[in-house]
């Protein structure tokens, strides 16, 4: 693919009060902004029609490319190494650790936290089914519900109390919070790809509305706070509607 190649970010539309609720879309349009490559924003409701059923996806001169982390590779090769430049292998590691805790943890508590709450449960139905007909909306809802339900608990976060979910998403948050250098991002003086994508999930935390309990729990983290909203305003992408 040609350096001068035609880019898409196919990413899920606003909900919540969040104009990208996606921390997975919103990630990319934060790296794609920051490299200061020129692309188009598509959305779609429907993730069930991208390449490996989740968004975000790549449309690069009509070819489709799936997956945030496979996006931000091909980013890299395409920038000739801007992605991770000036990063140490110490930084990439430290970075890598905190990637996987956002992603392939803390994440899914946040989703839990929507989805799985019945007092929320309907800003979710809103959010995301309001596209369907009326007669089919519930049972939509409630079939997507029940897979949620069924991933949450095959991750075994699913199996535990609120109040250790809870634990779990504090100890989370302390990680993180004591990661934060004394620049103020998570490695180096201005944020790259790990803040883009740890900050990118606490926006949508701190700001979806109404907020969630994770949101209860995250507020006792101020300094996490400060620091979504400062690696937003550094690259000038924000997640919440503006």
């Amino acid at each position: 693919m040609s350096a001068d190649a035609s880019i898409t970010l196919v990413t899920l539309g606003s909900a919540f009060g969040l104009r990208n609720v996606s921390p997975f879309c919103l990630k990319l349009e934060m790296l794609l902004t920051a490299l200061d490559i020129p692309f188009d924003v598509e959305e779609e409701t429907d993730p069930r029609k991208a390449p490996k059923g989740k968004l975000p996806f790549l449309k690069v001169d009509g070819q489709l490319l799936p997956d945030s982390e496979l996006i931000t590779q091909y980013l890299d090769e395409r920038t000739q190494g801007k992605v991770y430049a000036g990063l140490s292998a110490a930084d990439q590691a430290k970075g890598t650790a905190l990637t996987r805790l956002a992603e392939d943890h803390l994440y899914w508590i946040m989703v839990a936290s929507r989805w799985l709450d019945d007092a929320w449960w309907p800003n979710v139905v809103e959010g995301f089914f309001h596209i369907a007909p009326k007669p089919i909306r519930g049972i939509a809802a409630g079939m997507a519900r029940r897979a949620v339900r069924q991933t949450y608990n095959g991750h075994g976060l699913g199996r535990h109390s609120l109040d250790e979910q809870a634990d779990f998403a504090r100890r989370d948050f302390a990680a993180i919070e004591g990661a934060i250098s004394e620049d103020g991002f998570l490695t180096g003086s201005g944020p790259n790809i790990y803040d883009f994508t740890v900050a990118g999930l606490l926006a949508g935390i701190y700001d979806q509305q109404p907020p969630t309990w994770i949101t209860a729990v995250a507020q006792e983290y101020p300094k996490l706070k400060d620091y979504a909203e400062r690696v937003q305003d550094n690259v000038g992408v924000w997640g919440r509607e503006q």
